[in-house]
């Protein structure tokens, strides 16, 4: 079975008639009242055919035709179904907005109240819906018309009356749009209210294409990247080896002037990924995230850092690339986004001579492919040698009770805040490079199954990054090229019987990464 997705237009009405405008607001806010009494009643248990009638008490007291109060109580019960999903109680739900809600008892200027109070009065008696039906000619309440080389819409409120409003907008569907107006089939609308201006969004179902690229032929894994702004791709094979890898700048999306010129490159990217992907006949590899933290002010995760994580279009990017692949016939296929980037700067970045962006896409490319990641043996020996744990243990005690001290006299709040984050930082670290949570879990399995305390990969990477290369996250990894081919200096001594070793497990450690920590910091 093919899977379907929507397409749509949104818009803005101008009304030529002041009186078109104010009928139009009237019967918008009669549909929204409905909504919340069908609401109601569906909460209490009544069936939703007891209110499927005009004769019933949606068309009496609220003087709404039959495909009105459809739309009433679809919207009612898409309502209380997303209540339910989210895990709240379906009597606590507030239309117009919970959070706005709560923010109008608080003590505000006049003015800043009556803003806050004025969106919530619209959201709450701003909403007017008519489902499209094919055998009406598109849609039966709320129907496009071209007159004159002008686009307009009818709106039916009731007893053979219209208003009619200019459809204003430059959506690039709008083509798409004016073919089914012009074979007259189904379209759904949707009136909204938002600062005294009424907008319309116009929605479609199409089917997809079926898949004509897939992962029988590799994936074109993709990994987005915040700092330095930009998106990675590697171009895995079906053997799970690396074909061929770029990265595609973003920094553009950031240069942008507004949010509509924002979301135009943003689709100018996702059609050259999803053109490259059909081009080489491969599926598209994701990561699997559901959300991404951001931090706020005051926390201590400072404003640069701040800056990018908010300007972090990651949602936005993928869920064009998903719209055009299915479009285009390509396979989408996501995967857990577990210890992605850790096990490309560990394992492909110094190997490969990648860098850490696309090494991460390259594990996502073969987690899609099903590829399992092997711990490499002289990263097992590194871990079965006592003195590795050590030494790592070691620098993050020193370093724990550094930023203890930092913290204790430390005045800035901010910067207070940000040295106990770096102490919890140090103390996990702790935890994880202990014996007993790191003890009997060897294997490197990346599915998952491993707590949080007994992975390899990140045994090495809090043992490695910081005590040996200076840095959480490196760009530079080439130095543990050696170490992955020809394994420590003490692993090697071993097989020729020497005694003792050098003082580090590791050439080259950055000693003074152990010193001036909580300097560094501030």
């Amino acid at each position: 079975m093919r899977s379907s997705h929507f397409q749509g237009v949104q818009a803005k009405l101008n009304f030529p008639r002041k009186e078109d405008k104010g009928a139009v607001l009237n019967l918008m806010r009669r549909f929204s009242s409905a909504r919340r009494y069908a609401y109601n009643r569906l909460v209490e248990g009544v069936s939703p055919k007891e209110l499927w009638s005009v004769e019933g008490p949606l068309g009496r007291l609220f003087g709404l035709g039959s495909y009105y109060i459809q739309g009433v109580l679809l919207k009612a019960e898409m309502a209380l179904r997303s209540a339910k999903e989210r895990g709240i109680d379906p009597k606590k739900v507030v239309f117009g907005g919970r959070k706005l809600f709560l923010d109008l008892r608080k003590k505000h200027d006049l003015k800043a109240w009556k803003k806050r109070k004025q969106e919530w009065k619209e959201r709450r008696q701003g909403l007017l819906y008519c489902r499209g039906k094919k055998r009406a000619g598109g849609n039966p309440c709320l129907r496009l018309e071209v007159k004159g080389g002008v686009l307009q819409l009818r709106i039916s409120l009731g007893n053979g009356t219209y208003a009619y409003a200019l459809v204003q907008t430059t959506h690039p569907n709008l083509g798409q749009l004016l073919q089914r107006v012009y074979a007259r089939e189904s379209y759904n609308v949707e009136l909204t209210l938002k600062e005294g201006e009424v907008y319309a969004n116009f929605t479609w179902e199409e089917k997809a294409p079926p898949l004509v690229h897939t992962r029988d032929k590799g994936v074109l894994a993709l990994d987005v990247n915040a700092e330095p702004y930009h998106l990675a791709l590697a171009l895995v094979g079906p053997d799970g080896s690396l074909r061929y890898h770029f990265t595609l700048p973003l920094d553009q999306v950031d240069r942008a002037p507004n949010r509509g010129a924002k979301e135009t490159l943003l689709w100018m990217v996702a059609h050259e990924v999803t053109d490259f992907a059909v081009a080489n006949g491969v599926a598209i590899a994701t990561e699997r995230l559901k959300h991404l933290r951001k931090s706020r002010r005051g926390d201590g995760s400072g404003r640069s850092f701040r800056r990018i994580q908010h300007r972090f279009a990651y949602a936005s990017l993928l869920s064009k690339i998903h719209t055009l692949a299915k479009r285009k016939g390509v396979e989408v296929v996501q995967v857990n986004p577990q210890d992605t980037s850790t096990i490309g700067m560990l394992k492909y970045a110094p190997q490969l001579s990648l860098s850490k962006d696309v090494a991460a896409a390259y594990v996502i490319g073969r987690r899609a492919l099903g590829f399992g990641e092997r711990l490499p043996k002289n990263y097992r020996a590194l871990l079965d040698d006592p003195r590795f744990r050590e030494e790592a243990e070691t620098f993050y005690r020193e370093r724990v009770e550094e930023l203890k001290e930092g913290v204790k006299a430390e005045r800035n709040p901010y910067l207070k805040r940000r040295l106990s984050r770096e102490k919890a930082k140090a103390e996990k670290a702790l935890v994880l490079l202990s014996p007993r949570s790191s003890s009997g879990s060897r294997k490197g399995s990346t599915d998952g199954r491993n707590s949080y305390g007994a992975h390899p990969w990140r045994v090495l990477r809090v043992g490695l990054f910081l005590p040996f290369l200076g840095l959480e996250v490196p760009r530079d990894l080439s130095r543990l090229k050696p170490v992955l081919v020809q394994g420590p200096p003490l692993c090697r001594d071993r097989g020729r019987g020497k005694e003792g070793g050098p003082r580090s497990l590791l050439p080259g450690r950055a000693d003074g990464a152990r010193s001036g920590a909580v300097r560094d910091l501030a």
